[in-house]
């Protein structure tokens, strides 16, 4: 029969913003990033999305540029004090739908894993502060003397999230007809269509274009969209609406 798992990806799903983001501005306050590469660059982009007339995605790239380059060269131990300050002051600003999703598989005995985008030395302390099974994120590579080589292994986009998977699969005797899965964006498409039961949590645009023509999709996936105190499920033939 194997084991029922769930997989759950973090920013957006689980944490209702980005860890890497709140890395990158207490890297700022630390003097470890450069104050003027925000004001003089992040910084348009960033007012841009909050004006709701750019792009989140396009922020985000945009930082997480700046975010690598600058890491390069500095000793992983030396931000691991900072790191640990992010997930103590923002490791609850989470959905409550997703915690009590997180609480309910373990109770059930299932296997509970996440698979994010953000640095692994963060999703790292997020998976120990919620007690799972295994995670992974996107490895910074650092050389010998444990330095940021400026090297990254992607964990953020389909193809990885997938190869992630397969491996937890192999090694914990999963079985994906039984299991779940909960993902926001389109890197966690293969998540969602390779389980039972997946779980689209306040979808972008692009994911919920994708569910509406997939099939497969369409049939199995629960739709969730969380604001203020509500939880709503939504049909799949929700309306989009361009603006």
């Amino acid at each position: 029969m194997g084991n029922i798992a769930a997989f759950f990806d973090i920013d957006g799903t689980l944490y209702r913003n980005s860890l890497m983001i709140q890395h990158f501005k207490k890297l700022i306050k630390y003097e470890v990033i450069d104050p003027a590469i925000w004001h003089n660059h992040v910084k348009h982009t960033y007012s841009e999305w909050e004006k709701r007339y750019g792009d989140f995605e396009d922020y985000l790239e945009e930082l997480a540029d700046y975010y690598v380059r600058e890491l390069k060269g500095i000793n992983k131990d030396y931000i691991s004090f900072i790191a640990n300050q992010v997930i103590k002051l923002n490791g609850d600003k989470v959905y409550k739908y997703t915690r009590s999703r997180i609480e309910w598989h373990k109770k059930m005995g299932h296997k509970v894993f996440f698979i994010s985008g953000s640095p692994d030395f963060l999703v790292e302390k997020m998976a120990e502060k919620y007690g799972v099974t295994e995670y992974r994120g996107s490895e910074y590579v650092v050389d010998e003397k444990n330095n940021f080589t400026g090297e990254i292994i992607r964990m953020w986009d389909s193809y990885n999230k997938q190869r992630t998977i397969d491996e937890f699969v192999n090694k914990y005797d999963v079985n994906l007809d039984l299991s779940y899965s909960y993902g926001d964006t389109v890197g966690d498409l293969s998540m969602l269509r390779m389980v039972g039961n997946p779980v689209a949590i306040n979808p972008n645009k692009d994911l919920l274009k994708v569910i509406k023509v997939d099939e497969e999709l369409y049939e199995k996936v629960l739709i969730i969209v969380e604001r203020k105190d509500l939880i709503y499920k939504l049909n799949p033939d929700v309306d989009i609406i361009d603006i």
